[in-house]
């Protein structure tokens, strides 16, 4: 992927790693489009950084997607890379006598249903430009489970696969398919307090090492900071290791709620 000279197009982009990655693309003289569910978090962020541009949109609205694709390529018709970032994260308690699954629900529709139907939805648009690039934005939870966040670490897991799974099927194509698996980040997903926690990487440090990833590797399939390795590559120590590090990472996590 080339980090300058695109047109691209953030989902989630109003605050975190979207409105990050955002920025730095920005800074970069790519034209950026930022696109989220609340409009005014949407203008806060392109006032701060004029030239941006801004797309309203519900990722849970599966008939809006439709549409929205549409529009983008009336509006953008150079639009070449589409970076899907927008995701949910949530406890879930499954030893409660009822299960309430409407926060499995969301985080699917949100995690795994709106990426797949936003890139199926621009796939034309993105074919007829000389070189394009789908981007998904999984997490280290993809390759080491969190207990407490099971649809989370689920969906991860799955749009790892369809990133895979889509990267071959259009090998012989100009699209592009590039996976950013983010560590524990200091962003608002889970709460104020994590944009915070010492324990988590500062994301102007993780936003750096990205995008030198992306400059210096233009044929990264995977962007890996090396605060992930532990997680990415959890399962490669062997079962039983790997099972040590899952309860270990957990009993951890577990004791800090």
């Amino acid at each position: 992927m080339q980090v300058t000279g695109n047109t691209i197009l953030i989902t989630g982009g109003g605050s975190g790693i979207g409105r990050a990655l955002a920025e730095a693309f920005h800074r970069r003289g790519n034209e950026v489009i930022i696109a989220g569910r609340r409009e005014d978090a949407l203008r806060k962020v392109a006032e701060a950084n004029p030239g941006m541009k801004t797309a309203v949109l519900d990722v849970q609205d599966a008939n809006g997607i439709e549409g929205f694709a549409a529009r983008m390529a009336e509006q953008f018709p150079k639009l070449n890379v589409v970076i899907n970032n927008a995701g949910i994260m949530q406890l879930e308690n499954w030893r409660a006598e009822h299960v309430d699954l409407t926060t499995a629900e969301a985080t699917i529709t949100t995690n795994l249903l709106a990426p797949i139907r936003l890139s199926a939805a621009l796939l034309p648009q993105l074919k007829r430009q000389a070189r394009s690039t789908i981007v998904t934005v999984t997490s280290g939870l993809a390759f080491l489970t969190l207990a407490h966040t099971p649809a989370y670490s689920a969906t991860k897991a799955a749009i790892h696969a369809f990133s895979d799974a889509l990267r071959y099927q259009l090998r012989d194509t100009n699209v592009d398919v590039i996976e950013i698996a983010p560590p524990y980040v200091q962003t608002e997903l889970m709460g104020e307090q994590q944009a915070s926690d010492p324990q988590a990487m500062p994301l102007a440090e993780f936003i750096d090492e990205v995008m030198t990833i992306l400059e210096t590797q233009p044929d990264a399939r995977e962007v890996l900071v090396k605060r992930v390795h532990p997680l990415r590559f959890a399962a490669e120590q062997g079962y039983e290791k790997y099972m040590a590090q899952f309860h270990a990472f957990n009993d951890h996590f577990g004791a800090a709620l």
